[in-house]
């Protein structure tokens, strides 16, 4: 990875993400119920809980796929929760998805140009006719992409398609192309899901440079545990919708509803009591 990469024509300030009593039902089935944590700025704060327990759901609320019933999601001064996903993409939140969500057939600068897609000023008529003003757009964003290719390790596959690649390799274009939309807010849909032991080990340094070389928020969902709480400042557990837990990671992790949660509310030595 490259020092080089730096943050790119983007407001110094990163503003708080707060969801406050948010509400999902689908056909009276409630996915969300009142949920509610803070993303403090510059923070890596993470989502946790069993299978079920609501975490992609609240990533579409918060990236506007899906519509809360009830509740307000603010980022820095604006409501998200009326916003379509280009507009909420347009105020800096970016997203990876639980499953690869590339262009198989497109070369990884392609894919990564993608993410340049909400920054381009230049018209269609002026990028048709190849006018001077979108010519050194492009090249801006040509530059732009291979700088941040360079940081995430991926400059060797940078003309290859995205198809032809390792699982491994795809997660981390699919983080560059997020990082190509210059977000203030990062969310990332279990980054290292599907993995090898080495592939966790450098899709967690990646994180971690990330955050130390933009100073951006990170909202995290996750189902490995030793990655969360090596990289978490903050972490929200949720079970069948409700939040059950939230503060510092050595404190979730010894909640008793917490470890109930996860592993069942009869422990042995509750069975062996008369």
């Amino acid at each position: 990875m490259s020092d080089a990469y730096q943050p790119d024509g983007m407001d110094p300030s990163v503003p708080k993400l707060e969801v406050r009593d948010v509400t999902v039902r689908f056909a009276g089935l409630v996915a969300l119920d009142a949920v509610g944590f803070t993303v403090e700025p510059g923070s890596v704060h993470a989502v946790i809980g069993p299978n079920g327990a609501g975490k992609s759901t609240c990533f579409n609320v918060l990236s506007g796929v899906y519509r809360a019933t009830s509740g307000s999601v603010r980022f820095g001064d604006a409501e998200l929760t009326a916003l379509p996903p280009h507009r909420i993409a347009a105020l800096g939140m970016a997203r990876t998805f639980q499953n690869i969500a590339l262009s198989p057939r497109l070369s990884v600068r392609d894919n990564l140009m993608l993410g340049r897609h909400r920054l381009t000023r230049a018209g269609f008529v002026s990028a048709g006719l190849r006018l001077p003003s979108a010519r050194r757009e492009a090249a801006r964003h040509t530059e732009r992409v291979e700088e941040i290719a360079a940081f995430v390790g991926l400059t060797p596959q940078l003309a290859m398609p995205v198809g032809l690649l390792p699982y491994g390799v795809q997660k981390r274009v699919e983080l560059a192309r997020a990082l190509c939309m210059e977000p203030r807010l990062l969310m990332l849909d279990e980054p290292v899901a599907g993995m090898n032991g080495g592939e966790r080990r450098e899709m967690a340094e990646l994180i971690i440079a990330v955050r130390e070389s933009l100073g951006i928020s990170i909202l995290l969902v996750e189902h490995d545990m030793g990655m969360v709480m090596r990289l978490a400042d903050a972490v929200t557990v949720l079970d069948f919708g409700r939040r059950i837990a939230d503060g510092p990671p050595e404190a979730v992790q010894n909640d008793p509803e917490v470890i109930r949660a996860y592993l069942g509310a009869t422990s042995e030595t509750e069975e062996a009591t008369p």
